[in-house]
């Protein structure tokens, strides 16, 4: 089973057409606090993700990212093979490839809270 992603194009018109989604970060605390994307949702370390899938909706689109596209690509994969969850995304490329096309980064402080 392939995996769905969003580019980040995508991503950004989901938020400029404010459209009902989840933005799940999977990173480590430390890489969440150093930056997120701005409308980011839920801290979600890929480690605590197994102890949290009840607070993953079933009923709108699930964006997952990390920093490269691989972590949030495994929270995918397991959440749609091993839980059966159609509506999880993962964001190609990560937060590197989200600054990399000129969006901003704020700090994810706040989240970790």
């Amino acid at each position: 089973m392939l995996v769905k992603e969003i580019e980040v194009s995508e991503l950004a018109k989901l938020f400029s057409e404010k459209q009902e989604f989840e933005l799940i970060d999977v990173r480590t605390p430390n890489e969440i606090i150093a930056g997120i994307i701005p409308g980011t949702t839920v801290a979600m370390p890929l480690s605590v993700l197994t102890l949290r899938i009840n607070e993953i909706p079933r009923d709108k689109q699930v964006v997952f990212y990390c920093r490269s596209g691989a972590r949030s690509a495994q929270a995918c994969m397991y959440l749609s093979q091993q839980h059966g969850f159609k509506n999880v995304y993962n964001l190609r490329g990560g937060i590197i490839t989200w600054a990399h096309n000129g969006f901003s980064i704020v700090s994810g402080q706040e989240l970790m809270q």
